[in-house]
């Protein structure tokens, strides 16, 4: 009767795993354009013939996979950007995210967070960010409620704003606008990492700086056992989070009267310690969004069953 139940089960789900493997590309995606207080800068098309640009170009639309990969720095080797966009502290930033295949955004689970570095002596057109030092400006998460996360807002074509610290010092820095797309985090290593890096110079005559305690590196920011990036009970509702990395700086937060703009509250960590397991399919498996839909918390889990369900397709 059991292996009844179970083949029953997996009858179900048949359909949901043919409507992946007949979209796989909108399963991924890139920043296609950005703008600075109303000027828009349209990005490239990872892997296409680049044009000029103040967006850092990737060579495929896959996530980055594991906190250890050199391309969670930039994204997908990313390239040198040929432009850097005039801002000033407190510009309004919007960044629109695509699909792989022109479409919206495919994902709605998981956080938004942006960092900034500092060009150091060159221009940002030329900067080598393997080494930058990394601080924490914005960290979007779960709507009021903790029912469902602001990424959702993604996929009906809006852009993720920003505000630049109304403090932050002059000079050419890295704007990196991070999604981390939790659907797959159920299991160690299944966290999908989109970063992505904006060329800016930051003008006016600001004093704001992050102390060395906000600053990380990437990779080096974050573990892959981090409760926001490894996350057993993520389908579970009301969702309990914690962002991973950094807090956001200081100055970040007093320049704001205490509370930086879009950036929501930290919710109580989730626990486990889990076992290192291997680095996972590059591959997004499902598309979280359309299959499953956040209901109270019962019994039996909806992470646990989600869990259960990777673990089939993965083999």
């Amino acid at each position: 009767m059991r292996g009844f139940h179970r083949a029953v089960s997996l009858i179900a789900l048949l359909p949901l795993f043919v409507l992946y493997t007949t979209h796989p590309a909108r399963a991924h995606g890139y920043v296609g354009q950005v703008s600075i207080d109303g000027k828009v800068y349209m990005g490239n098309v990872p892997n296409a013939q680049p044009t000029p640009s103040i967006v850092r170009q990737i060579n495929t639309i896959d996530p980055v996979k594991n906190a250890s990969n050199p391309y969670l720095n930039c994204g997908q080797s990313a390239q040198l950007a040929s432009l850097v966009a005039d801002a000033n502290p407190g510009s309004k930033l919007q960044f629109w995210w695509s699909g792989g295949d022109g479409t919206n955004w495919p994902h709605n689970t998981g956080p938004i967070m942006t960092y900034m570095a500092s060009c150091e002596d060159t221009t940002c057109d030329q900067y080598d960010s393997t080494d930058a030092l990394w601080f924490k400006i914005d960290e979007t998460g779960l709507t009021p409620g903790n029912m469902s996360w602001y990424q959702a807002n993604l996929m009906t074509g809006s852009p993720t704003n920003v505000t630049l610290p109304s403090d932050l010092a002059p000079g050419e820095y890295l704007i990196r606008h991070e999604i981390i797309a939790l659907h797959l985090a159920t299991t160690l290593g299944g966290a999908e990492f989109y970063p992505s890096c904006t060329q800016v110079k930051i003008l006016g005559d600001q004093t704001g700086t992050p102390t060395s305690s906000e600053e990380v590196t990437f990779p080096g920011g974050y573990s892959d056992t981090d409760p926001g990036i490894y996350d057993p009970t993520v389908f579970d509702t009301p969702v309990q989070y914690t962002f991973p990395g950094p807090p956001i700086a200081t100055f970040v937060t007093s320049g704001s009267s205490g509370s930086p703009s879009g950036s929501s509250t930290a919710y109580p960590t989730s626990t486990g310690t889990p076992t290192p397991s291997t680095t996972g399919s590059p591959l997004c498996k499902l598309k979280s969004q359309e299959v499953f839909t956040l209901k109270k918390r019962r019994r039996r889990s909806i992470s646990r069953v989600v869990g259960q369900l990777m673990k089939y397709i993965h083999g």
